[in-house]
């Protein structure tokens, strides 16, 4: 299990899952020609693909096109399951911003198969993250935004308000399908803006007014 750097407390979290969710903003949807979907789509990394900002992503030798998706990550503070919505935003302990890197050759290939797409993103080095911040010490207003730059250059900018699926919705779906625990990761969604990198390349990304990180890709 991955331990978690949370910002101005001695409260320890380990990471036992990683959850995630996909297309859960419109513009991101379309720009990959996705149709909106229903209700969250989820899934899975293991706890071992995490980094902390300042590490570098290890570039998959699989794949040929390795894409960067910022993200709000949630915290999840206690064990939950079947939760309504009003439980489920209750067990959110903190956030951050955080990094899916995907390897968006590997995923469309599979997918054109119809078969799982885990290679894609379940890779070493593919979940990188930040320092969290507690929910008692910051509340999201949802005007915050996803920023991510590659060399400097802004490529994702959009602002909270525009995901599809909220968290604590997010967290009552999940948890009515299997139990989240202390320690468990919510990586919400990546708004539009998604693109390739390659080695040498730096990446900054931010949840504004929560947290930084970097990353290079080697």
């Amino acid at each position: 299990m991955k331990k978690l750097q949370i910002r101005n407390s001695t409260e320890e979290y380990y990471c036992g899952k990683i959850v995630c969710v996909g297309r859960n903003y419109v513009e991101h949807a379309k720009e990959l020609g996705n149709e909106l979907p229903e209700f969250p789509l989820i899934f899975l990394k293991p706890a071992s693909s995490i980094i902390l900002s300042g590490e570098n992503v290890i570039h998959p030798s699989f794949s040929q096109n390795l894409h960067y998706e910022a993200e709000l990550v949630l915290l999840i503070g206690e064990e939950v399951s079947k939760a309504d919505k009003e439980k489920a935003d209750k067990t959110i302990a903190g956030y951050t911003v955080g990094l899916d890197m995907t390897a968006r050759d590997v995923q469309n290939e599979l997918a054109k198969k119809g078969h799982p797409w885990t290679i894609a993103k379940c890779f070493d080095t593919s979940a990188v993250l930040s320092d969290f911040i507690l929910r008692k010490d910051y509340e999201l207003n949802f005007d915050e935004s996803i920023i991510l730059k590659v060399n400097g250059e802004v490529k994702q900018n959009s602002q909270l308000n525009k995901m599809i699926f909220k968290p604590a919705d997010i967290v009552s779906y999940i948890s009515g399908i299997m139990k989240l625990e202390k320690g468990d990761l919510i990586f919400t969604g990546t708004p539009a803006g998604v693109g390739k990198v390659i080695i040498g390349d730096k990446l900054e990304a931010e949840l504004t007014s929560v947290a930084k990180l970097e990353t290079a890709i080697t």
